[in-house]
């Protein structure tokens, strides 16, 4: 009897090491996923800053094209405004020419009076 019941003993000692195995196992699988986990995890962190810097850059990109349209606005302000002044430049110039037409007639017309006058004499 000793016997049996030292052989059922030694089975339950087995089945304890099988069971014991088992759950040491699954004590590694646990790990190992909870390292894939831990993994990810840093990749979406990783993932997360690069968005970021994205979006960081992508402001300064936005900065720096409102500034361009800016002064590009104004530059067109400025060529407006030079437009403006050529064309009125253009028509004063047009002007003084019309006044040096006339004093050229009015010149001559002057030097005929004086061959006149000295003709007389």
């Amino acid at each position: 009897m000793e016997n049996k019941i030292l052989q059922a003993l030694e089975g339950l000692k087995n089945q304890i090491g099988t069971l014991s195995d088992k759950v040491d196992n699954q004590g590694n699988q646990i790990n190992t996923l909870s390292d894939k986990v831990d993994n990810q995890g840093n990749q979406i962190n990783t993932l997360s800053q690069k968005v970021d810097n994205q979006g960081t850059q992508i402001k300064e990109n936005t900065q720096i094209l409102k500034a361009l349209e800016h002064l590009a606005q104004v530059n067109k302000a400025e060529h407006d405004k030079m437009s403006f002044n050529i064309a009125e430049i253009s028509g004063e110039v047009k002007g003084i020419r019309k006044d040096l037409s006339n004093v050229e007639i009015i010149t001559a017309s002057n030097w005929g009076d004086l061959v006149k006058l000295k003709s007389i004499k």
